[in-house]
């Protein structure tokens, strides 16, 4: 499967990939011709942070997923 890194892109595209609602098709278009149709998929939402926790613990979280995701890449 290829991937790709929305913070990769330009800021418009990106946000007009995010934008997109489950099921909408995206059309990818070059000098005419249609080389690409990609559907939408709905996307689990991030959840809130807890107001209650202190930003020690809110930041010791978010590292602990980023490191979690980058043992799970290598």
């Amino acid at each position: 499967m290829t991937r790709l890194d929305l913070d990769d892109l330009p800021p418009k595209i990106a946000a007009l990939l995010e934008a997109l609602p489950a099921g909408e098709e995206l059309v990818l278009v070059r000098h005419g011709v249609v080389v690409a149709r990609l559907t939408a998929e709905g996307g689990t939402p991030a959840a809130e942070p807890d107001a209650d926790l202190p930003p020690e613990t809110r930041l010791r979280e978010v590292f602990e997923d980023f490191r979690a995701a980058i043992e799970d890449e290598f």
